[in-house]
C-alpha cells in the first residue's frame, strides 16, 4: 500500500478512509481491501476509533458505488448510444442486463464487491441498464457493508498478521473466482447445446 495512504489514514483516521473507499469504489487506484484491513489494524493497536472506522468504510463504500450508479444513470446511455456499436452493446443488450439484474442479477451486486474489478463496474451497469434505484439500493448498500466491514473486522482480528492473512484470503478469492467462470462457461454451453 502507498506510504501517502498509510500516512493519510494514520493521521486523519474515519474520514480520510471514508474518502479514499469513495474513491476506489468509483474506479480510482486506490487499494480497497488492504486499506480496510490495515484500518482494523490501526484499530486493534488503539489508534483509531472502532464504531467511526467501520461507521466511515461502510459509507465509503456505499457512496462510492452511488456515485458510479449515478454516472451509469446519467452518461452511461448516451455512451452506449454513441460508442456501442463499436463493442456490439445496443439498446437491446442494456435491456436484457436489467432484465437480468433485476430478476436473478441482483445479488451481484452484492457478492461483486468481493471481487477486484467487478466492484468497480457494478454500480455504472445497473445505472446503463436502468436499475431502478431502490432494487439497486437494496443489494448494493448491503455488499457495501458485508464486505467493508469484513476487511475491517479481519484486520482487527488478526493484527500484526494482517498481511499473511489478506495474501491468503486473496488466494481463496481468486480460486472461488475461477471456479465460478468454470461454472458459468459450462453452465452456457450446456444451455447452447440445449437449444440446438
Amino acid at each position: 500500500m502507498p506510504i501517502l495512504f498509510i500516512h493519510w489514514i494514520t493521521q486523519y483516521g474515519p474520514p480520510a478512509l471514508f474518502s479514499l473507499l469513495m474513491l476506489g469504489i468509483i474506479g480510482l487506484p486506490v487499494p480497497d481491501e488492504t486499506l480496510l484491513t490495515f484500518a482494523g489494524v490501526l484499530v486493534s493497536q488503539g489508534k483509531l476509533p472502532f464504531v467511526p472506522t467501520l461507521v466511515a468504510a461502510n459509507l465509503g463504500s456505499m457512496v462510492g458505488i452511488t456515485v458510479s450508479y449515478a454516472l451509469g444513470r446519467t452518461t452511461g446511455l448516451a455512451l452506449v448510444h454513441r460508442y456501442g456499436r463499436w463493442i456490439h452493446l445496443t439498446d437491446e443488450r442494456l435491456h436484457q442486463v436489467n432484465l437480468w439484474l433485476s430478476h436473478k442479477g441482483r445479488w451481484s451486486l452484492t457478492f461483486g464487491y468481493f471481487l477486484p474489478g467487478v466492484r468497480h463496474i457494478t454500480g455504472i451497469v445497473a445505472g446503463s441498464s436502468e436499475l431502478p434505484f431502490a432494487n439497486f439500493s437494496l443489494f448494493a448498500y448491503l455488499g457495501a457493508c458485508v464486505w467493508s466491514s469484513s476487511f475491517v473486522l479481519v484486520g482487527w482480528y488478526v493484527g500484526d498478521e494482517w498481511q499473511a492473512v489478506l495474501g491468503r484470503i486473496r488466494q481463496h478469492i481468486l480460486t472461488a473466482v475461477a471456479i465460478l467462470v468454470g461454472l458459468g462457461i459450462a453452465y452456457l454451453l450446456v444451455q447452447r447445446r440445449r437449444s440446438r
